[in-house]
């Protein structure tokens, strides 16, 4: 299987499946001599973890990390540096109806087809577990690239929308609720919807903003290395993430270049700033900002119809532990992505 490693001088490369041993991965590429705050990874894989609230999957993972290689007494040795995080709470039979029935709209079928033989538990490698990795590496980008700063909210659960920009909000406040939603009143509204919709057995999708501060003029390459179209990839390598949009987006569309163009200030910086931070792939100094748009996960704890490895079409009732919206814990791994793609560049 190609495609576990992202980033080219900054590189991450991921392994593990949802009930295999463990989650891990390999950072190649980090300078030496960068003190890490190993606390504040902990932190980060915290706001990620199964389990946190009742809005989310109860799968219970301590998430620890712990780090095998490439870090010595708190700094980085500019080795490869190698972490794992032990997989302690799988309940592999709740996926046993799986191993002969495939899930409609997820990867089940087209892993069996292509490499013809797949760990049904869980999902196996299509898991969102595998993201445990990517914020790891994710929150050692971050204290690379500092003093940018990364903040990510959830902008919409199903028609419930923050009809602010993020130029009105405290977006702090995002870290207050469950939803993490930087609106106290529409997050409510959220957290409802989510938990009706968890009764139901059904799931919903959502919105994700993000919000870059403190970026350098310089970042990115003019052609195929657009600083916006290495985001986009990153971005819709998460799971369930079906669009991504930065800058005005397809608002964007609906203007005129009058009205669209970012036009100079005297210190150099625009006023307004509908490009998202980013001209011709590169960054100008403004915030960049983006949406990254995710589905209602497949997995449904209510009867639905599907393919069996017979041929035959059969109602199977979903079974396990499962997010009915994915966007509260999908915050801290679109920042991390974001970071690792900004980390790469600096470098």
């Amino acid at each position: 299987m190609a495609g576990n490693s992202f980033g080219t001088k900054f590189r991450l490369t991921t392994f593990g499946e949802s009930h295999g041993e463990a989650i891990g991965g390999i950072i190649d590429g980090c300078p030496s001599n960068i003190v890490l705050d190993q606390a504040f990874i902990q932190a980060e894989l915290n706001r990620r973890k199964p389990g946190q609230s009742k809005l989310v999957t109860q799968r219970k993972e301590a998430d620890e990390v712990v780090f095998l290689s490439g870090i010595f007494e708190g700094k980085t040795l500019g080795t490869p540096i190698a972490f794992q995080i032990q997989n302690n709470n799988s309940k592999a039979a709740d996926y046993d109806l799986l191993k002969d029935a495939f899930r409609p709209s997820h990867a089940d079928y087209v892993y069996q087809q292509k490499y013809k033989h797949r760990d049904y538990r869980g999902g196996g490698r299509s898991s969102a577990r595998e993201t445990t990795a990517r914020v790891v590496g994710g929150a050692i980008a971050k204290q690379l690239i500092n003093p940018i700063e990364i903040t990510a909210y959830v902008s919409s659960v199903g028609t419930i929308s923050v009809n602010k920009k993020y130029t009105d909000l405290q977006l702090d406040l995002a870290e207050s609720n469950d939803v993490r939603c930087p609106d106290p009143v529409i997050a409510q509204q959220m957290e409802q919807l989510i938990l009706d919709t968890k009764k139901k057995g059904d799931t919903v999708g959502g919105i994700v903003t993000c919000v870059i501060k403190n970026v350098p003029i310089g970042l990115g390459e003019p052609v195929f290395d657009r600083l916006e179209a290495n985001l986009a990839k990153a971005m819709l390598s998460i799971n369930a993430c079906k669009g991504f949009s930065f800058g005005s987006g397809f608002e964007g569309t609906k203007m005129f270049g009058s009205e669209h163009n970012d036009y100079y200030n005297e210190d150099e910086s625009t006023k307004t700033n509908f490009s998202g931070g980013i001209q011709g792939g590169i960054s100008n100094g403004m915030d960049i900002y983006f949406d990254v748009a995710f589905k209602p996960v497949a997995t449904l704890l209510q009867p639905q119809e599907m393919l069996t490895t017979k041929g035959t079409l059969e109602i199977i009732k979903g079974k396990g532990r499962h997010d009915a919206c994915v966007v509260p814990r999908a915050v801290v791994i679109v920042e991390a992505m974001a970071a690792l793609v900004l980390a790469d560049f600096m470098i």
